[in-house]
């Protein structure tokens, strides 16, 4: 599970039809949001028609007596937070929030749940009646879209060791590491997903992987990430969590891209136009300073 998402050990039997049995919970804030739901906090926010208080909600999935999916959002993220926790470490832990902390109760979950409550009919959408909002669903997982895009890119930062394995170093060395000069500005990983060769020109800066990638898409990335610098972006389009005592795992999007990178270590783009690719980019010259400019801006998680 990602994005502050936890799931309860168990469930108790509903004692009425309106008693929700909850299935699992993640935070709504500024650090920390389902990016299914948008490229930044303000984003996630408006998908689910809410205000984008500085303090964020709680999201807690889970059905009704009569196994209808419902999406309660809550003020008390603190008690959100210890429930994510405790399920995280394998205990049982009780979330049932206070209704004076309640601030609606959405039809639908936002995304796919491998779980179910006990002694329920199965998940279902409740039935509205055509009144209120239509029920969250998940996006579709045979697509390739802005929300298949960002979970791709949250499942690489939640498995970047696995995915880092598979970028050929050679083809753009890091200092201290052997390898062509003349190194290609973009990587291939395993699977074959890579960027086709564009035409570049220039001299000896074109060894520099991080200010001259051959894809027009990442060049396009790149440029726009550069820009929130100057002109910082909406809360939560840059986050930042920790890696290792010396290193921040940065999760960055933006129009038709996301970005995932290590600020001791490379970055990996996935885009809009170019769907299940990956597209790694070397440190080169200019990404280190880049990675500490945008974690510097980021929303800091844990």
């Amino acid at each position: 599970m990602s994005d502050g998402e936890g799931t309860v050990a168990g469930a108790d039997e509903a004692a009425a039809d309106d008693a929700l049995l909850v299935l699992t919970a993640m935070l709504l804030t500024p650090s920390r949001f389902p990016s299914v739901l948008g490229d930044d906090y303000v984003a996630a926010c408006d998908a689910l028609a809410l205000e984008p208080y500085e303090e964020g909600y709680g999201l807690i999935l889970g059905q009704d007596g009569a196994g209808a999916r419902w999406t309660v959002v809550v003020e008390d993220t603190s008690q959100v937070a210890v429930a994510i926790a405790a399920w995280d470490c394998g205990m049982e832990h009780d979330l049932s929030p206070d209704e004076r902390s309640m601030v609606c109760a959405l039809p639908g979950w936002p995304m796919d749940l491998a779980v179910s409550a006990p002694g329920v009919p199965d998940p279902h959408d409740p039935d509205t009646d055509g009144e209120g909002p239509a029920p969250l669903a998940p996006p579709d997982a045979e697509a390739w879209g802005p929300a298949q895009r960002r979970l791709g890119a949250d499942e690489i930062a939640a498995q970047w060791s696995a995915w880092r394995e598979q970028v050929d170093d050679t083809q753009f060395p890091l200092p201290g590491t052997a390898g062509k000069p003349d190194s290609d500005a973009e990587g291939q990983v395993a699977n074959g997903a890579g960027a086709d060769a564009g035409n570049d020109t220039g001299g000896h800066q074109e060894n520099d992987p991080s200010r001259f990638p051959r894809h027009p898409g990442v060049r396009r990335a790149l440029s726009e990430a550069t820009a929130y610098t100057e002109t910082p972006p909406p809360p939560g389009r840059i986050r930042s969590s920790y890696a290792s005592a010396d290193a921040r795992t940065l999760r960055v999007d933006g129009p038709g891209w996301s970005m995932v990178a290590r600020t001791d270590d490379i970055a990996l783009f996935l885009l809009d136009e170019e769907p299940g690719t990956v597209i790694p980019v070397g440190r080169g010259t200019s990404l280190p300073g880049l990675l500490t400019a945008l974690d510097g801006l980021a929303a800091q998680g844990l």
